[in-house]
């Protein structure tokens, strides 16, 4: 019991960080981006990656955390995976409108569904199916305001989705078939995602933006508010990894929506942005969404916890993303890097 109590202190405490860190980093960013003119979203990002492996380099040289091995293909083709996502997110948003791009994602949760239940074998309720409707209903009726398709941006969309499901599904499944931390992962595939991001970034916003981010004039403030951005990046990148691995990447998509309920909610509040009655509509139905989806997956970790027998013969069975280590010797790296 004891450990159940303190395993839901570790989710409740992940998801708030989660929460906490995201729309921090969401308005610092708008800040910078909107108001000082810094365009370059790709570029800060690998700069993000590059100071959290920092950060836990010196965490881990202070050893405030075990580093694990890790099979270098893996995380080499993990790390690439998820640095591949933000860079097609990007570019959908580049190529779409506003509108589009929150239907792509809004269509990550449908899709990682899909994947689940196709390649993991993960069985979800009607009751789940409903609650996560009603939640993309409402933040679809809160969000979306516009939508104008074209064949380019399509098409980098469903890339987008595409490399956000697999990457964030195998968040949790190198996490939970390899038995490493969130902070291990996170630490070991940093330098890939920050490395293919540091070399695309530039290029990518020069192609969005039609300006050079080596060219930019940095002022004071500016700067001020990158370094900020990279510091609050540091825990949101961890609290990502963390949530992912303790609970599931359904429910990190449910979570990532209410952030752009709460973002939304302090952008009329602290930024007096506009707010319509179906603004509120729309953010009234997504809470109430993720209430029931909060409920229905209580009772469901009931019935299981009350039989655990079953549940272990589940997860036997699941193994296809990624199979992982037990023999001695005769681990072959293959079977360790199936990611596809």
């Amino acid at each position: 019991m004891g450990e159940m109590s303190s395993f839901q202190l570790g989710v409740i405490g992940a998801l708030f960080l989660s929460v906490a860190s995201s729309v921090s980093i969401v308005i610092c960013n708008k800040a910078l981006m909107s108001n000082l003119g810094f365009p370059f979203a790709i570029t800060l990002t690998s700069w993000h990656l590059m100071v959290t492996f920092c950060t836990l380099h010196a965490a881990q040289r202070f050893n405030l955390f075990e580093n694990k091995s890790i099979d270098i293909k893996t995380v080499m083709l993990f790390g690439i995976l998820n640095g591949v996502s933000i860079g097609f997110l990007n570019l959908s948003l580049g190529f779409n409108s506003i509108g589009f791009y929150q239907m792509t994602k809004l269509a990550i949760i449908p899709f990682t569904v899909l994947l689940e239940t196709v390649f993991l074998k993960k069985q979800f309720s009607q009751k789940i199916k409903l609650s996560l409707f009603l939640l993309l209903v409402g933040v679809g009726i809160a969000s979306i305001t516009d939508l104008q398709l074209n064949f380019v941006g399509t098409i980098l969309s469903l890339l987008a989705i595409a490399t956000t499901c697999v990457g964030q599904i195998l968040t949790n499944t190198i996490q939970k078939r390899l038995n490493v931390s969130s902070t291990q992962l996170l630490y070991q595939s940093a330098p890939f995602q920050a490395a293919i991001l540091f070399v695309s970034g530039p290029l990518v916003d020069q192609f969005l933006t039609k300006q050079n981010v080596f060219a930019y004039k940095y002022s004071p403030i500016v700067l001020a508010f990158i370094i900020l951005s990279c510091i609050i990046s540091v825990s949101v990148n961890f609290s990502t990894f963390l949530v992912i691995g303790k609970t599931s990447p359904v429910t990190y998509q449910v979570l990532g929506h209410l952030k752009t309920c709460l973002v939304l909610a302090f952008g009329y509040t602290l930024l007096h942005d506009p707010f319509t009655d179906r603004n509120i509509l729309g953010i009234l139905i997504a809470i109430f969404g993720m209430g029931l989806y909060s409920y229905f997956c209580t009772q469901e970790n009931k019935k299981k916890q009350a039989d655990p027998l079953e549940c272990q013969m589940k997860d036997k069975e699941d193994k296809p993303f990624l199979a992982h280590e037990k023999e001695g010797h005769e681990v072959k790296s293959s079977d360790k890097n199936s990611i596809v």
